[in-house]
């Protein structure tokens, strides 16, 4: 038996996974029109590659990356271009970005570049980044951080453990459940490649206990791959899951233990320094979904072009774990699934802890998007604000052991520097502190204020500091103008 260490807070939420926990993965039916952002990631957006009226096949390229931190976009399937411009994004604030419309065909035809490796574990750890890269894979439980930057942490830290984050502790959000049930040995594949590109010796799969069959489709998987080894010696894998350098760490139901730091605290007993990297502990996080992407990447050579999503709530008629082609409205997957049997008081995107509220059904899937949640005026459970009675339940429940109450007052009170220095910064915006709070307080909605303002006047200050540098370099080439004129009339005289 593993042992696990105890971290702070955290509550235990309603996980209704029930909703859509035994629906197997289908596939959606293309829509008549995709609209792909060239935003799909944390970094630099995408750059255009192809022009209006271009057919293009599947999984080639869309747009390109740009810069260390960014990640190309590729076709969904093939078709015609027929715009690119501005359309709403998959965000809360639902204004535009640049986005590639394209029709399809019908044909969904790969293109004759996609080329995929027979034993990745021979290559390189540079050439798997690589290859991870040219894809445009994304880490897919939610951050969307490039993955090729994190396989490439083994150049900067010293690395041992790799730790796979199946906890999926958001209520109604079962995707990653289903894909360790249904693809567990394709899972399973993407994590040896990616350790062996890490170089770690250690791999832990971290499942939560109320997904009992996907701890057991792990265990399978491992049993059957039995013992492994690169022909360098590295990423070794164990067969036996419960000894050796893999093994599933079989984790208490507890929101929010998908949170990475907490997580990785939970296995190893270590905290992460505050704003750090789970690296400076020598651990990297990575997602099922991520894993398969990457087996995907490698041995077929297949850009992230679709992912699977959970679209459930007690609003929608036919909950479902669907596979859906990136840029698909929102809108498609709610009609595939019989649409709302009420009206839904609230449509998020993600889990109802953290997820983001939807502007408009129009608004396309990108890669971060894991869940569509239709929620009943039962569930939201939204109630009126009261004052805030001291009762320190917020406190208990932070898994970052901060003081919720006292850093809502001071964003109340604009004091966002009073915010900062009570740990604005180190808050995971997980939602705990409201769920618990009597008198039904929108926290995070104060600290994600004080977070965007925060970050807003950042930017400003940055914005005046290179304001203020160029008028310097223009004051200098100036004067530098005037001395060569000076010089020159002192010459010619």
């Amino acid at each position: 038996m593993m042992r696990l260490f105890k971290i702070r807070g955290g509550v235990h939420p309603e996980d209704r996974k029930e909703l859509a926990a035994a629906c197997t993965i289908e596939d959606l039916p293309m829509p008549a029109l995709l609209h792909i952002p060239l935003q799909q990631h944390i970094g630099a957006p995408a750059t255009p590659a192809v022009r209006r009226g271009q057919h293009v096949a599947k999984g080639q390229l869309l747009a390109n990356s740009q810069g260390a931190i960014s990640a190309p976009v590729h076709a969904p399937t093939s078709g015609r271009i027929v715009g690119i411009g501005s359309y709403p994004a998959h965000h809360a604030s639902g204004l535009n970005v640049r986005t590639v419309s394209l029709q399809p065909d019908g044909e969904d035809r790969w293109s004759d570049d996609i080329l995929g490796v027979d034993d990745p574990l021979a290559l390189e750890p540079e050439e798997i980044a690589a290859r991870v890269s040219a894809p445009g894979t994304v880490g897919m439980g939610g951050a969307t951080f490039p993955s090729a930057v994190k396989l490439n942490l083994r150049m900067r830290y010293q690395l041992r453990t790799l730790v796979v984050n199946g906890a999926e502790c958001e209520p109604y959000l079962t995707c990653d459940d289903r894909l360790m049930r249904e693809r567990s040995d394709e899972v399973l594949d993407g994590i040896r490649i990616i350790a062996h590109a890490l170089g770690v010796s250690r791999v832990l799969i971290a499942i939560e206990n109320n997904k009992p069959e996907a701890q057991t489709a792990m265990d399978k998987a491992i049993a059957r791959l039995g013992t492994a080894r690169s022909p360098q010696g590295r990423g070794h894998i164990e067969g036996a899951s419960s000894a050796g350098s893999i093994r599933v760490a079989r984790l208490p139901t507890r929101y929010p233990m998908g949170s990475e730091k907490h997580l990785v605290q939970t296995l190893t007993g270590k905290e992460t320094p505050a704003r750090g990297l789970t690296a400076d502990i020598g651990v990297v996080v990575h997602n099922p979904a991520t894993a398969l992407a990457v087996h995907d990447a490698l041995r077929h050579g297949r850009p992230l072009v679709s992912r699977v999503m959970t679209v459930s709530g007690r609003a929608i008629r036919r909950p479902a774990n669907l596979r859906v082609p990136l840029g698909t409205p929102l809108q498609a997957l709610i009609d595939h699934c019989g649409g709302f049997r009420v009206e839904p008081a609230r449509l998020v995107s993600g889990g109802p802890m953290m997820g983001q509220p939807l502007p408009a059904t129009r608004v396309p899937t990108v890669k971060g998007s894991n869940g569509l949640l239709a929620l009943t005026q039962e569930e939201t459970n939204r109630q009126e604000a009261m004052p805030c009675i001291r009762c320190a339940s917020c406190v208990r429940a932070c898994p970052c052991g901060l003081l919720p109450l006292e850093m809502a007052a001071h964003a109340r009170a604009g004091d966002l520097e009073g915010v900062v220095k009570l740990g604005l910064m180190d808050c995971i915006g997980c939602g705990s502190c409201a769920y618990v709070c009597p008198s039904h307080i929108p926290l995070v909605q104060f600290f994600n204020y004080a977070k965007g303002e925060m970050a807003a006047r950042g930017r400003a200050k940055q914005k005046q500091a290179e304001t203020k540098r160029l008028a310097r370099q223009r004051t200098e080439r100036m004067e530098a103008i005037k001395r060569a004129k000076r010089e020159a009339m002192a010459q010619r005289k």
